[in-house]
């Protein structure tokens, strides 16, 4: 915090304190008084520059993506080993999104984005991460030996399927669940680009509850079926990371084995996370 409020110092804005908006595996700030929005994360452990590349492109053709901040020159900044980037701030105006305009901003995004060139990632590559996770004890200590062959044959079966399928690719948001997509008064904005990669548009569905998926045109549901149950062991994967600061994420990680044993029909994180706070 203190390094994010002297960096908005030097870039001039008027920053007395900062106000956490979100806290994990990375620091999500407003800067007061000048309203501006700052996250800070280890430099070892970000990609900032690439979410920045993204995020002028995105801006410069219109797609409803969170703005970088105007008032000082894009880029990373960084300072006693933390990379600090700054964007537009905006207020929530409602608590939730009709699920037709999410749907209609996720469609907005993904036509934005089939314009831009740019080297991102393959979905693939996520996974892989995930099971280099998954065979590593060292990072995952507590993954019991069953639950660690669970996930490792879910992550490489399904990712082959997935493949196999031969699905039209595009550039993808990576993770546009409810967390990464605010009401804004000028209405839904994405933010978190870090997680772009390309791969199908199944994709990201999975990572959005159903109400907004069933509002979205065109949709695999066969494939899109087997991408969700890939982004449960994926973020169960994660979960289980020894360095992971997820809110309440070993619960978390329970949930994700549990749901991955009982098998389809596979639910949307939405409603898992209904499920974990006594919803459903």
């Amino acid at each position: 915090m203190a390094d994010a409020i002297s960096t908005a110092k030097a870039l001039g804005l008027h920053a007395d304190e900062a106000v956490v908006l979100h806290n994990s595996n990375k620091l999500a700030l407003r800067i007061l008084p000048c309203d501006a929005f700052a996250r800070v994360a280890p430099v070892a452990r970000q990609v900032a520059q690439f979410e920045v590349v993204i995020a002028t492109r995105l801006a410069e053709i219109g797609s409803p993506a969170v703005a970088l901040e105007p008032r000082v020159r894009p880029g990373v900044y960084e300072r006693d080993q933390f990379a600090i980037t700054f964007w537009t701030y905006h207020a929530p105006v409602a608590p939730d999104l009709a699920p037709a305009d999410y749907a209609d901003a996720l469609w907005r995004l993904h036509a934005g984005m089939r314009t831009i060139e740019i080297t991102a990632p393959h979905f693939t590559d996520r996974v892989a991460e995930a099971q280099d996770l998954v065979a590593n004890r060292a990072q995952t200590p507590d993954l019991a030996d069953p639950d660690r062959r669970l996930l490792s044959d879910m992550l490489k079966s399904l990712r082959r399927t997935i493949v196999a399928r031969g699905a039209a690719e595009q550039l993808l948001h990576g993770e546009p669940h409810p967390g990464n997509v605010l009401s804004t008064e000028i209405g839904p904005l994405f933010i978190d680009l870090e997680t772009c990669c390309l791969g199908p548009i199944e994709f990201d569905l999975a990572h959005v509850p159903e109400a907004v998926s069933e509002c979205y045109p065109d949709v695999d549901q066969a494939l899109l079926s087997e991408c969700r149950a890939l982004v449960i062991a994926m973020v169960a994967a994660w979960r289980w990371d020894a360095g992971d600061e997820f809110p309440n994420g070993r619960q978390w990680a329970n949930h994700f084995i549990d749901t991955l044993r009982k098998g389809p029909p596979w639910p949307s994180l939405h409603a898992m996370a209904r499920q974990l706070e006594g919803h459903g």
